[in-house]
């Protein structure tokens, strides 16, 4: 069993609706490389800060004609870059690649100097100067980068949500079942999701609305089908959305229906303050699980979900009749009693 497994794997089945979180310390964190992404940004904003005020005696330093209006624009640069390495921390990669771009931009423009500056030392002593810190910057994107990616593949961290959710229904854990592992059916009960699309035998690739309406797709993969007890995924690597999860329908006793579990673990884009947002406006995932869960129930139970606007769509209620003939057909060739 891989570790992603072995997280959302329960040893058993819990009791009814509860959630568990984890926000603690980031796994895996280097302090060293978050102090050198803010100090890179520091130093960014202070050469924008004096390329903006005083571009006219930089261009005389280098040896060049007024070129001012370029060399404030640089600044204006310097200083965004900056700006966002201290907003992104402690995760700036991103931005401390746009400050790599804008170094190499930077090197062609002093290059381009020396062929008609009055000073090549000191466009030469720049371009060195440029060079050491192109080559810092690209040291510590790419060292946050790793650790980025790193820590998304393991699906853990600081801003790891755990949630676990669980509904009696009546169906037997078969049907429960079939109903589930047919995964665009998923969007009928599940109303954050758009759309989730069988791309082979594991693979589905999914579409939801996050918060404040962005959508958001990812990529996911099953990794444990047990027919009539349970089905593990987690979304692949490099997906926009990290998570993983697993439902088991586990017989309630005197075949009184089914216990359907269900655990996720997922992190949010903006962590904890993502996290936090996404309750104040109702979308949360806890919200989201938990609502989903009872629609499932009554999909299952009655064929309907009762709402404020009518009775849902013919669609909906097809969809569900097919599946339960398929599924009685599935149990009359096995001989199986209904």
């Amino acid at each position: 069993m891989s570790a992603m497994q072995a997280a959302t794997h329960p040893a058993g089945p819990l009791p009814g609706a509860r959630i568990g979180r984890s926000y603690g310390a980031e796994s895996g964190s280097r302090p060293a490389d978050s102090s050198l992404a803010s100090g890179l940004g520091w130093f960014s904003i202070g050469l924008g800060l004096t390329e903006v005020a005083a571009p006219r005696a930089l261009s005389r330093f280098l040896g060049l004609d007024d070129h001012r209006h370029l060399i404030r624009a640089m600044g204006v640069r310097e200083i965004a870059s900056g700006l966002g390495i201290l907003s992104a921390l402690p995760r700036p990669a991103g931005w401390l690649w746009t400050r790599v771009a804008g170094d190499a931009l930077d090197i062609g423009l002093l290059l381009a100097a020396l062929g008609y500056t009055s000073k090549p030392g000191r466009v030469l002593t720049a371009l060195a100067a440029v060079g050491g810190v192109t080559a810092v910057d690209a040291l510590t994107g790419d060292r946050l980068t790793r650790r980025s990616d790193s820590d998304a593949a393991a699906a853990t961290g600081a801003s790891s949500i755990d949630l676990i959710e669980s509904v009696g229904v009546m169906p037997g854990p078969s049907e429960a079942y079939a109903f589930w592992r047919r995964l665009e059916n998923l969007p009928l009960f599940m109303e954050h999701l758009e759309s989730v699309t069988q791309t082979d035998g594991e693979r589905s690739h999914w579409v939801a609305r996050g918060p404040a309406g962005k959508r958001v797709e990812w990529d996911a993969e099953i990794t444990r089908d047990q027919p009539g007890e349970e089905i593990s995924w987690s979304s692949v690597e490099g997906s926009q959305v990290v998570t993983a999860g697993s439902v088991r329908f586990v017989r309630e006793p005197a075949g009184r229906g089914t216990l359907v579990e269900l655990r996720m673990r997922y992190s949010p884009p903006l962590g904890v303050v993502g996290a936090l947002a996404a309750k104040v406006l109702g979308e949360d995932p806890e919200s989201q699980i938990k609502e989903g869960l009872r629609r499932f129930k009554q999909m299952l139970e009655t064929g309907e979900i009762p709402t404020t606007e009518g009775q849902p769509s013919g669609r909906k209620r097809e969809r569900l009749a097919a599946l339960r003939r398929h599924e009685e057909q599935r149990r009359l060739e096995q001989g199986v009693g209904l």
